[in-house]
């Protein structure tokens, strides 16, 4: 199975396959993607303790981007499966934007 991120807006869901052969981002490069991002949308931690855990950005990334932008936009789409998979040590990966979950 080819690794993959589906993100869920409610009923709608996009859903980003990484090309096969592709070498894969080292964690480190995947969560100072998350990190870049998170600033450059201006997201807002979801908890008030000050520390913002990966699933907490990866949520809060995705509700600011939204399914529009990333229906559109495959490079986006792309790296932040990218950039998810690899925060995650995971190959698969499911960001329920709704749900406020983050499953493997």
């Amino acid at each position: 199975m080819r690794p993959t991120v589906r993100i869920s807006f409610g009923p709608a869901e996009v859903i980003a396959t990484l090309p096969d052969n592709e070498p894969r981002w080292a964690a480190d490069a995947g969560r100072r993607w998350l990190d870049e991002k998170f600033t450059a949308y201006q997201c807002e931690p979801l908890r008030a303790m000050g520390k913002v855990l990966t699933g907490d950005k990866l949520l809060a990334l995705a509700a600011e981007i939204g399914h529009d932008a990333f229906a559109a936009d495959e490079a986006l789409r792309l790296d932040y499966a990218r950039a998810t998979l690899a925060a995650l040590g995971r190959e698969q990966a499911h960001v329920d934007v709704d749900a406020r979950r983050v499953s493997t």
